[in-house]
């Protein structure tokens, strides 16, 4: 509890103070090149007949995805509190990137820690941490995936707490890191409610994110959660089938209990054992679920829907064929989802896209599922 309290502590500070806060607007607007812009994508839309799409497009962001908000704000608030060194966990590789990014910016020593599978399908990521000047660590213990990172982190955190902080990647862990990283993503949000009102003239009818721990849904959805005429749907990762160890939809398939310190949904047996998981993406394989998220579903704020590996995979090339864009496999789940409902809606109607991160690290994944050689 000492180290969490002391980070509780450091992050209120952290929020009262001007100058940290302008700070990291700064980085965010010159380094990272916030704010992102809203694309309408009018290709997609025409073929689906229907509602019109719109594309937050944090894959333009510095390093290639929204992480990067989180990251900064982070890897400042450990150079505030006296932390020479940062640990992180990483699935996709891009919270993992984000990290070694802000490390290097701001001469900080830093430690990723990888399951070895997630390596395998995100060996791209891999490099550029190591080029960015960060040590990778790859973690065989379980599924090889991100929760096995996870425990990693917090294992080498509690030892080394005096001189490094762990920069945890998503709206999950304990207290306060998932209120802290949904502050730091909120950003997305913020920034897109202005954006979306001044190019479609209204709200949204619906935004859609996809959600793995959850943190660039929590960074969009925050600023439409009060505009209850505004549908907002987090897609899930529905793998390759329905039964335990298929896929990561903790809301179909979940129960109640802990994980990582975090009271939420988690996909477990029937004795409470943390159940394996699958996706074809590497980002949404977490068998828990960011607490906010499980509020926002028993309140039935926000509602949780699922997409398979194979509609993933079509939804990548879909919006690489027609837009020229290569979302990440992550945000192609809710690509998918869009693919399905945005012709049933009316043509006068918007639907809102957290674009979260560019495919580049899934291009050799899916060439492989496919059988193509590079």
């Amino acid at each position: 509890m000492a180290p969490l309290e002391e980070l509780t502590e450091a992050w209120h500070e952290a929020r009262r103070d001007r100058a940290f806060r302008h700070e990291l607007a700064g980085l965010l607007e010159t380094y990272c090149g916030r704010p992102t812009p809203i694309s309408f994508a009018a290709r997609l839309t025409k073929h689906l007949g229907g509602a019109g799409v719109y594309l937050k497009r944090e894959d333009l962001c510095h390093t290639g995805a929204h992480k990067i908000n989180n990251a900064l704000g982070q890897c400042l608030l450990a150079r505030r509190m006296g932390k020479a060194r940062v640990i992180a966990e990483t699935g996709a590789g891009q919270h993992g990137v984000a990290v070694a990014t802000a490390a290097a910016l701001l001469g900080l020593r830093c430690r990723v820690y990888m399951g070895t599978e997630d390596e395998r399908r995100q060996a791209l990521n891999v490099y550029r941490m190591k080029l960015l000047g960060a040590e990778v660590v790859g973690v065989e213990a379980g599924a090889r995936t991100l929760k096995d990172a996870i425990n990693e982190s917090l294992r080498d955190w509690v030892t080394n707490v005096a001189t490094t902080h762990y920069v945890l990647g998503s709206v999950l862990g304990p207290h306060p890191y998932p209120a802290m990283v949904r502050e730091f993503q909120s950003v997305i949000g913020s920034e897109a409610l202005l954006q979306i009102r001044k190019q479609h003239r209204s709200l949204p009818k619906l935004v859609v994110a996809c959600v793995g721990g959850g943190s660039n849904a929590a960074g969009i959805f925050t600023a439409f959660v009060p505009y209850r005429q505004v549908e907002l749907v987090g897609v899930e990762a529905g793998g390759r089938g329905t039964r335990l160890g298929e896929h990561a939809a903790r809301f179909a398939g979940g129960e109640p209990g802990v994980l990582h310190g975090t009271r939420s949904y988690v996909l477990q047996d029937q004795d409470g054992l943390v159940a394996q998981t699958h996706s074809v993406s590497a980002g949404l394989d977490y068998p828990a679920v960011g607490p906010e998220h499980a509020w926002w579903h028993d309140t039935r704020r926000v509602a949780y829907v699922r997409v398979d590996d194979s509609e993933a995979v079509d939804a990548f090339h879909l919006l690489s064929e027609l837009e020229g864009i290569v979302p990440a496999l992550e945000t192609a789940h809710a690509i998918a989802y869009v693919a399905r409902v945005a012709p049933r809606m009316g043509s006068g109607q918007a639907i809102l896209v957290s674009l979260s991160g560019r495919g580049d690290k899934d291009v050799a994944e899916v060439a492989r599922l496919e059988g193509v050689t590079l």
